[in-house]
């Protein structure tokens, strides 16, 4: 199969706002042409998008993933879901046996053993680390685990059974696991390589963190009880953000294998995804301290290039930081991203694979609309994307 890129760019201007914090608590920041800019970590929007899937209902909830160490107990009511008549310890010593026959590892916390007083029923184990499984998966290993039902130690001892359990594991992958990858140290055999790359968002021009200072009044104080019940602070900035991710439409394919249904085309879960994918980067966004400060904008241009050629960032063009003339910043930010796309292409770009839709509102972002076909709506966009993403992959089959 042929390399298939898409690349997403998106200017967006948050206000006052703490969207990803540091260990201080301090927004996250970052030096870029040797000016501080506010940053945004790619994990903190990746998880935004993917919870954004299931929020705006983007994929049906067989196509998505769960991501948790409590892997045990969500296997264990998917195998009473199954069987009823199983007891609850039964159902837990089932779904611990078939996890660690996988090659994942489990154990029981320390800090809920000790908890435990005598006579109470043993905690559930927990897995070591983190584990991402698509529900597919955990229904799969679910039925497996009943399989062996009347002894399951004897069961998965054997080898055939044992590598069935990693073969469900490892298999069907739901639609956020093909896209964000899934790591695991212990068993890198059932690891998956993300189809998704995203970088940190970064401002277009130079930031500096400010400190709110803030009081909270006690509702039942007295006249002779002056002052405030509580004070404290809260650091925060505002910024004209640029961001990217990249998407491999090839390794997204690969990932997804041959489908998430058996009665439709291999093409269409991977149309589903891709649209799911660009409506979520375009529309997520991360939560930090957002009943302090609520933060709730969109991108006021994303730009979206379907190409065969390497994936291409254009943060460059803010590497001389935009500076504001009392203006704001979007505006000399859309021009000279716009200026900057076009000379990027006509250097290393292939004109005759490459292709651009652009979704923008305001007056501000007029120069980036020459760069492709422009959209009047989300859904216009993320539509004609997976569509032609789609038609690519059935040619390049």
């Amino acid at each position: 199969m042929n390399r298939i890129f898409l690349d997403v760019h998106a200017l967006q201007t948050v206000p006052p706002s703490n969207l990803n914090r540091d260990d201080t608590g301090a927004p996250k920041t970052a030096v870029y042409g040797g000016v501080p800019r506010a940053r945004v970590s790619s994990q903190a929007w990746k998880r935004a998008m993917r919870t954004c899937f299931k929020d705006e209902h983007l994929l049906e909830p067989a196509e998505l993933g769960v991501r948790t160490k409590k892997i045990v107990e969500l296997l264990a009511g998917r195998i009473t879901e199954l069987d009823s008549s199983l007891a609850a310890d039964v159902a837990l010593r089932l779904a611990d046996e078939t996890i660690k026959a996988t090659g994942l590892k489990t154990e029981i916390p320390k800090r809920k053993a000790d908890q435990t007083k005598d006579g109470a029923p043993a905690p559930a184990p927990e897995a070591k680390y983190l584990v991402f499984l698509s529900a597919r998966q955990l229904d799969g290993l679910a039925r497996l685990a009943l399989e062996g039902a009347d002894d399951i130690t004897a069961f998965l001892k054997d080898k055939k059974n044992k590598e069935r359990a990693k073969e469900i594991a490892d298999t069907r992958h739901s639609v956020d696991i093909a896209l964000f990858g899934r790591m695991v140290a212990d068993v890198a055999d059932i690891n998956v390589d993300a189809a998704v790359q995203v970088a940190h968002a970064i401002s277009v021009h130079r930031v500096e963190n400010e400190t709110d200072y803030y009081t909270a009044v006690d509702d039942e104080n007295t006249d002779e009880e002056t002052g405030a019940g509580m004070i404290g602070t809260v650091d925060f900035n505002s910024a004209t953000l640029y961001r990217y991710a990249t998407l491999g439409v090839h390794q997204l394919a690969a990932n997804l294998g041959q489908g998430l249904r058996e009665d439709e085309p291999r093409t269409e879960p991977v149309r589903r995804a891709v649209e799911a994918f660009v409506h979520s980067f375009v529309t997520s966004l991360p939560t930090g301290k957002i009943n302090t400060f609520g933060h709730h904008t969109h991108p006021d241009a994303v730009v979206v290039k379907l190409r065969t050629t390497r994936p291409i960032s254009f943060v460059a063009a803010f590497e001389d930081p935009v500076r504001s003339d009392g203006n704001g910043h979007l505006r000399e930010a859309s021009d000279r991203l716009a200026a900057y796309v076009q000379d990027v292409e006509r250097a290393y770009g292939d004109k005759e694979t490459t292709l651009t839709w652009v979704l923008r509102v305001g007056s501000a972002t007029q120069k980036l609309a020459d760069l492709g076909t422009e959209t009047d709506t989300l859904n216009e966009l993320v539509t004609a994307v997976g569509r032609t993403v789609a038609e690519r992959l059935e040619k390049s089959a």
